[in-house]
């Protein structure tokens, strides 16, 4: 999340993951992708660079994760190496 400040002083949060456009004429606006609209007192460059050490602050983070061996956290299972018995049911029964 990055903050910024309304025209009247208040700051909220905002995740930059759903803003589809920012402008400047010349308040700044930044509009999401559900078309909700913010003016806020921080330039287009400002908000840009809030943006940028945001997304550098998550990268950084993830860096810092432990290294995992043998299989990720997945949806879909790894390839066996055995091949499937087309005739065994998949759930075993």
């Amino acid at each position: 999340m990055i903050v910024v400040t309304r025209l009247n002083g208040t700051r909220f949060a905002v995740n930059p993951d759903i803003l589809e456009r920012i402008h400047e004429s010349p308040d700044t606006h930044l509009v999401t992708l559900d078309g909700a609209a913010y003016v806020v007192r921080e330039s287009l460059v400002e908000v840009v660079e809030l943006i940028a050490q945001y997304r550098a602050g998550v990268l950084r983070r993830a860096q810092d994760l432990p290294r995992t061996t043998g299989y990720p956290l997945s949806l879909v299972p790894p390839a066996s190496t055995e091949p499937e018995n087309p005739t065994t049911p998949r759930n075993g029964r």
